[in-house]
């Protein structure tokens, strides 16, 4: 078993039952400490995700990308890293986006949440939709499933990484994989990948679920 070391930090932005705007408030106080607090807790999520996402445009980096949960834009960095440059945000938090925008990895800076709600993003917008680290009690919830479709172009794909132990741990995310599975059987994308892979952060596991829009 890995070793499993703790950061209060992290803990207490996901704590079980934060709310919404607990968890944001709490950023407002954790921003200038996110990026150091989540290296030395070993996150390797940006990285794990950016090498996957290579693989899946068989090295072609000419495409758009949606940062989804943008946070610091440390997935951004990852992904500029390993070729990609056509890179949009999406992070409600605005310390947080100020952060990734001095990161100068980015196109455009959306300071949304993501939900049920119409993001001020156009139909078929990106070739890839990516959210690292999004899915953490109090943050992003199922709901926002079908608007990630909605901004991916039709054969993109959308990229999902988080804590493996969070499908069985936080009550929300019970619903996540029958979602997917339901949304596949609706005819609005298909599951390309389900990788777990060791030390997502705080040497936990991690899971990237891939699936194209059809």
């Amino acid at each position: 078993m890995p070793v499993v070391n703790y950061n209060n930090n992290i803990r207490n932005a996901q704590r079980p039952g934060i709310s919404l705007k607990e968890s944001q408030d709490f950023y407002k106080t954790w921003a200038a400490d996110y990026d150091k607090d989540t290296k030395n807790s070993d996150y390797n999520g940006p990285r794990a995700t950016s090498t996957l996402l290579l693989k899946l445009f068989k090295g072609k980096t000419d495409v758009r990308i949606l940062d989804v949960a943008a946070g610091t834009g440390m997935s951004g960095e990852a992904l500029h890293e390993v070729g990609f440059r056509s890179l949009d945000a999406l992070e409600p938090s605005e310390d947080m986006l100020l952060l990734a925008k001095g990161k100068d990895v980015y196109g455009r800076l959306i300071q949304d949440f993501l939900g049920t709600n119409r993001l001020d993003i156009k139909d078929g917008e990106y070739d890839a939709t990516v959210m690292v680290g999004g899915m953490v009690e109090g943050h992003v919830k199922c709901d926002c499933l079908e608007e990630l479709i909605r901004v991916t172009k039709p054969g993109g794909f959308v990229v999902i990484c988080m804590r493996e132990v969070n499908l069985r741990k936080v009550e929300e995310y019970h619903k996540l994989e029958p979602r997917m599975a339901a949304l596949q059987r609706e005819g609005c994308w298909e599951m390309v990948a389900r990788n777990v892979f060791p030390n997502y952060c705080e040497g936990e596991e991690g899971v990237i679920f891939v699936h194209r829009v059809c």
